[in-house]
This record gives structure tokens, C-alpha cells and sequence, in this order.
């Protein structure tokens, strides 16, 4: 059952929702290539790829308002602070408007919350410095709720733009539960994006309703094509 109706969205509401998601780990130099044209095609939000595919991507998706976004960190968040800085400096030099960083799992479960901090807090320096968004990558499926809000609250206190769920490749993606609890936890100006199974347009409406305002997709074909039959486009 969607949460919404036909009549409650147009499609470019839709589609400006989605990270096209180009992160699988035997994707080829073509399949990059394929995704970016996808995603002009469908005029999603950005395409979300790891950074040697950035320059080509900026090239591709050049004259489109598909912004190219890299991952920091990924997928485990391990990086030293200065590695994640120095990623998105790059990142940020080669054209990427939007970071996705994945925090230092270890250091979050361990407690060591100065580290955390300190370790978002230099990505989101370097991304604001050159106009990027950043979106601060928690992988919930290995945390507790108290973690989650902690992380929230550090998102707010540094300036992150966007907290969100998953990577897509950890053991659970997007739950209604976690959602939930990052929105009510996340100060207003920090917005939700639900990635790891969003995988159905019907899937997107409900996340929506809970607050989130981006979601990461592999299946945006099928979730936007859904939206045009709906709609009778």
C-alpha cells in the first residue's frame, strides 16, 4: 500500500528524491558510463559513485541538473580523518557537489565520541568550503538506537547536511524504526535519506512519509516508470 496517492505528486517531486546508486563493486568503466546517461535520462537528484568515476561523471552528466556525488570513506568508514579530508578535497576539486562519508564504526561502538566528531567534522569543513552537501553515512544495521542519536546530535552540532542510514552493503538497510528515530533526533535542518532497500516506488512513498527527503536506488528505472504509469505520463 503506497502513502500516497497519484495525485499527492509530480514526478520531478520523485525523481529529485533519488541517489542513483553506482556503487557495486564489479561495475565497469561502461556500466558507469550507462548509469550516468541513466540518470540524465530520468533527472534523479545526483548520481551517487565511488571517486576515480568522478571526472568521468562530471563530463557526462555536464549541461544536466544531476549533480555527481562520491562516497568518503566507503564502505567502512576506517580512512584516518585525514584520508577522508583529503578524498573530499579531491572530491571537491574534480566537481563532486555532494559527500556521502561513512563514520568510523569502531570508534562509534567504542564510544569515542571526540574521535566521531572530529572525524565528521573535517569532511564537513572540506564540503562546505566548496559548496558540496554532506550526507554522514551511520550503517545501522551494526548500532544501537543510543548510538544513532548520538550521532544524530553530532550531525547537528558540526553542520552535516544529511544523516543517513546505509551504505547498501552492510548486513540491513533502511528500516522504519531507524527512520523514525533519526528524524525525531536529527535537528530540523538536517534532513533523512533512507538507503538499502528502497527498492519499489510504493517503498519510497512510505519513507517519505516519515520525513525522508533522499533515498539511494540502484532500481530507479523501475521506481520512475512506476511514477509515469501512475501518473499517465
Amino acid at each position: 500500500m503506497s502513502a500516497e496517492g497519484a495525485a499527492d505528486y509530480a514526478y520531478a517531486d520523485i525523481a529529485k528524491m533519488i541517489d542513483h546508486s553506482l556503487l557495486n563493486p564489479v561495475m565497469t568503466d561502461a556500466d558507469l558510463e550507462q548509469g550516468c546517461r541513466t540518470a540524465a535520462e530520468y533527472g534523479v537528484a545526483t548520481v551517487c559513485i565511488k571517486p576515480y568515476g568522478l571526472r568521468r561523471a562530471v563530463e557526462l552528466l555536464a549541461g544536466t541538473d544531476v549533480k555527481p556525488t562520491i562516497t568518503v570513506g566507503f564502505p567502512h568508514g576506517g580512512h584516518t580523518t585525514a584520508m577522508k579530508a583529503a578524498e573530499a578535497e579531491e572530491g571537491v576539486r574534480d566537481g563532486a557537489q555532494e559527500l556521502d562519508m561513512v563514520v568510523n564504526i569502531g570508534k562509534v561502538l567504542s564510544g569515542d565520541w571526540d574521535y566521531v566528531q572530529a572525524d565528521i567534522a573535517a569532511v564537513v569543513r572540506v564540503g562546505h568550503g566548496g559548496d558540496a552537501l554532506v550526507k554522514v553515512i551511520f550503517e545501522n544495521c551494526y548500532l544501537q538506537d543510543e548510538h544513532k542519536v548520538r550521532l544524530c546530535q553530532i550531525c547537528g552540532e558540526v553542520g552535516a547536511d544529511f544523516v543517513k542510514t546505509s551504505t547498501g552493503y552492510g548486513s540491513g538497510g533502511a528500516t522504519d524504526h531507524d527512520l523514525k528515530l533519526m528524524r525525531e533526533h536529527a535537528p530540523e535542518h538536517v534532513q533523512v535519506k533512507a538507503a538499502g532497500g528502497v527498492r519499489s516506488l510504493d517503498r519510497l512513498l512510505e519513507v517519505r512519509a516519515l520525513g525522508v527527503t533522499r533515498v539511494g536506488a540502484s532500481r530507479t528505472v523501475d521506481i520512475l516508470e512506476e511514477v509515469k504509469r501512475r501518473l499517465g505520463l
